[in-house]
């Protein structure tokens, strides 16, 4: 296994556990068949193992397993607190011991934020007195380092990696969403900061490995003898501004062939051969794409907030993968923020057409993904979500 130093010189290794996937037996996880994917990769020297509040029964999982095998000193643990769900800070405050015992220890290696998408989240918990918080929890050990998961848009991420000196954060990235969310602007922008960035959905859910028949062609004709998850990751581990690449592997083959590719990845070592080859397969996959937006943001600011190219990422996301994940993932990420930016405010200008080096007929094309992605049980959904959050 390969390491990475995270903020103080701690070497992670660049492969971590992603512990959302675990195999369901029942109501539950599937006890031993977790257990033994789990040690399996504990032998092979992972020690970022990522879970979370939310994820069901993961943390009582990952606890129970590092207790009964006597390895919590071999590992550093990544779990996140639901600050949407935070209304107090006591509320903060039991939510944290809760996680402390599910997790069976008395400190959390590395704790998020989860799942921020505007910097007015991070304002409202500071508002509560979260900072003061965490400065406790730092001084008595009970949090090493302080970070935040992110979803929403690179302006977004900028602000809020500003807000405050973290410790480290968490971004979905992968050749896909090279341009998109945080993107490459915002892991470059978290490095320069001397910031670890931790890697999530780095094959997209399973996309990147699913490929489309002409993708798959494209692969075994490339010589390089990669499968479609090698592919994806090596491109991940060439950037050296990666810290850690999460994968959710549930079964003890995707363990080991995760742990060969990550113990022989570096930064660096991609040939102008293989990056063809990421660009030759991102455009076979993304064939099925309506708008041929590159998310160069030219378009942007819109006066009236539309947030252009997060829309066209959203709409074009519907028909490369599924309908129904799509549109939620556009309701939870661009839906949910402070300032959404729905097609809907657009009032035809036309002033981002001028500046479209694709000529994208924009105002046409954000009709349609607004028709697409917010038909009316999304309207409402967004809507009644978003009173719960108080925002407009």
């Amino acid at each position: 296994m390969k390491y990475r130093p995270d903020k103080y010189g701690v070497p992670i290794s660049q492969l971590g556990f992603g512990c959302m996937r675990f195999t369901r037996k029942g109501a539950g996880i599937d006890y031993a068949r977790a257990s033994g994917e789990i040690m399996l990769a504990v032998e092979q020297g992972v020690n970022y193992f990522d879970t979370a509040y939310i994820y069901p029964g993961s943390e009582e999982l990952l606890g129970r397993v590092l207790e009964e095998n006597r390895c919590r000193g071999k590992v550093y643990i990544a779990t996140k607190l639901p600050q949407y769900l935070m209304r107090t800070e006591k509320a903060v405050e039991k939510t944290f011991r809760e996680q402390l015992a599910r997790l069976r220890t008395g400190h959390i290696d590395y704790y998020l934020m989860h799942m921020f998408t505007d910097p007015a989240e991070w304002e409202r918990l500071r508002a509560l007195g979260i900072e003061d918080w965490i400065a406790a929890r730092k001084a008595e050990g009970s949090i090493r380092n302080l970070g935040f998961s992110f979803h929403g848009d690179t302006e977004s991420f900028l602000k809020i990696l500003d807000a405050r000196d973290w410790d480290f954060c968490q971004i979905q990235y992968n050749y896909l969403d090279e341009h998109s969310q945080a993107g490459r602007r915002g892991l470059k922008a978290a490095a320069e900061k001397g910031i670890p960035v931790i890697i999530m959905e780095p094959l997209r859910g399973g996309k990147l490995v699913r490929l489309p028949e002409r993708a798959r062609n494209a692969l075994r004709a490339s010589g390089t003898g990669f499968t479609p998850a090698e592919l994806g990751l090596r491109w991940l581990w060439d950037q050296k501004e990666v810290t850690c690449v999460l994968s959710g592997m549930n079964s003890a083959e995707m363990v080991e062939e995760n742990i060969r590719i990550a113990s022989d990845a570096e930064a660096g070592r991609f040939t102008e051969r293989e990056f063809a080859l990421v660009e030759r397969v991102r455009r076979l996959i993304r064939e099925k794409e309506k708008v041929g937006c590159t998310a160069c943001r030219y378009c942007m600011p819109c006066p009236k907030g539309v947030d252009i190219p997060g829309n066209f990422y959203f709409y074009n996301l519907m028909y490369l993968e599924r309908k129904g994940p799509a549109r939620m993932e556009f309701a939870q990420n661009l839906g949910l923020r402070h300032d959404p930016g729905f097609a809907a405010q657009c009032v035809g200008c036309g002033k981002c057409e001028a500046h479209c080096p694709q000529h994208i007929p924009i105002r046409e094309m954000l009709k349609r993904a607004d028709r697409e992605l917010r038909p009316l049980p999304y309207k409402i959904g967004i809507s009644a979500a978003r009173k719960i959050m108080g925002r407009k």
